[in-house]
């Protein structure tokens, strides 16, 4: 029987340039043709969104660069330009590629236990450009991989998309216990940022960020002192409405995100449903939860089985609605309305961000605990898994 997959060396790395929530929010609020109500959602999406800081690869929106040509923001008029879906997906060529690679060399970097030549697969996630060859292309040039390495590219599914990456890797895994799968998601979403009037337009742009995050997904023994993740098992469900509620699609003047202002309720009315099967697995026999999970969730009790919780931040209305429904402490969802504090939602990176904060930053992770990470998109689609801690010295169990 071989061992378990595990998800370690967890790195994170965002754009230098910092977005104040008040300073974009004032801008958004200023443009020429907003009408009064339009102002009032501004001023309401953006003070209600749970963000202070926001990073983004656009140097001209942190209000102090000056350039000679601006394409994205002029400063000296205050206005919000609107570059083609070319101009964009550009800048996404350039600069998501420099985040790719750097986020790929961290993980690498942290795991003294994998070189490169150990890498036999390459994950790459992202929403937000296209261009071929793609990252993974790029990881493997600028990393020095082999040329045999399998390369993947899950493009276009939205925030949801590294739980299904984290999943293809586990399969890997399981089909060869040799495998070495590097994971990696880089979004650049304020890339398609625009002005108007419509209020789904107006809370996507006060939520959505840049940010890239990458992993390494393997049975082999752990290399490093820092604690990792045993990927137990995954779940897809797909609500019975919100198929228009949450899209993304591309436009003249970039991708144009719909997040309507109904998806915090949907997800309220189906994140039980949607989870229940992830959990009553744990009845099965030789499982470390058999019979508790099951048991707890059906009880309303899944947040005294499951102590550390890596949901996806997709607005802190979506945070809200999972805590309720679940029962869940403001302790447990710390992690993720601290990444959605500081980092905003950066589309599929986010859930890693979160899951990396859990391992560094939350104090008395355990060998042995429960982690679930949930994540929500297009569709309305929610992914959901469940992992368990493995501490230095540890096997998770």
């Amino acid at each position: 029987m071989s061992s378990p997959a595990i998800l370690r060396s967890l790195r994170t790395v965002v754009p230098d340039t910092v977005l104040h929530q008040n300073e974009v929010r004032d801008v958004f609020a200023a443009q020429p043709g907003l009408g009064r109500l339009a102002r009032r959602i501004v001023t309401a999406s953006f003070d209600g969104s749970g963000i202070d800081t926001r990073r983004t690869v656009i140097d001209e929106l942190s209000l102090t660069a000056e350039p000679e040509s601006p394409r994205f923001f002029d400063r000296a008029s205050g206005l919000l330009l609107s570059p083609g879906t070319a101009d964009r997906n550009d800048l996404y060529v350039r600069e998501a590629g420099r985040l790719f690679v750097a986020a790929a060399r961290a993980a690498l970097d942290a795991d003294p236990g994998i070189v490169a030549a150990d890498i036999t697969h390459v994950i790459t996630v992202s929403c937000t450009g296209f261009h071929a060859p793609g990252p993974e292309y790029g990881i493997v040039r600028a990393l020095g991989l082999a040329d045999s390495v399998q390369r993947y590219h899950l493009g276009f599914m939205g925030c949801y998309a590294s739980l299904p990456a984290l999943r293809a890797a586990n399969q890997f895994c399981a089909a060869d216990p040799d495998a070495v799968v590097l994971v990696v998601s880089v979004e650049l979403c304020t890339l398609h940022l625009r002005s108007s009037e419509d209020p789904d337009v107006i809370v996507a742009s006060s939520l959505f960020a840049d940010g890239a995050a990458a992993g390494i997904v393997t049975a082999r023994p752990p290399g490093s002192a820092a604690p990792g993740l045993l990927l137990d098992r995954f779940h897809t469900a797909i609500a019975p409405q919100g198929e228009k509620d949450m899209a993304w699609t591309i436009g003249d003047r970039g991708f144009e995100m719909i997040l309507s202002t109904a998806v915090p309720q949907i997800i309220g009315e189906t994140i039980v449903d949607a989870l229940r099967p992830l959990y009553a697995d744990g009845r099965d026999p030789g499982d470390p939860g058999a019979g508790s999970l099951g048991a707890a969730f059906d009880d309303g009790r899944i947040g005294e089985e499951v102590r550390h919780w890596a949901i996806h931040p997709g607005g802190r209305s979506i945070l809200d609605r999972v805590q309720d429904r679940l029962h869940l402490s403001d302790a447990q969802l710390r992690p993720a309305r601290e990444t959605l504090r500081t980092l905003g939602n950066m589309s599929s990176a986010t859930v890693l961000f979160v899951l990396q904060r859990i391992l560094e930053e939350e104090e008395g992770v355990r060998d042995g605990e429960r982690v679930a990470a949930m994540a929500f998109g297009p569709g309305l689609t929610a992914e959901s898994a469940l992992m368990t801690v493995v501490a230095p010295g540890g096997d998770g169990r």
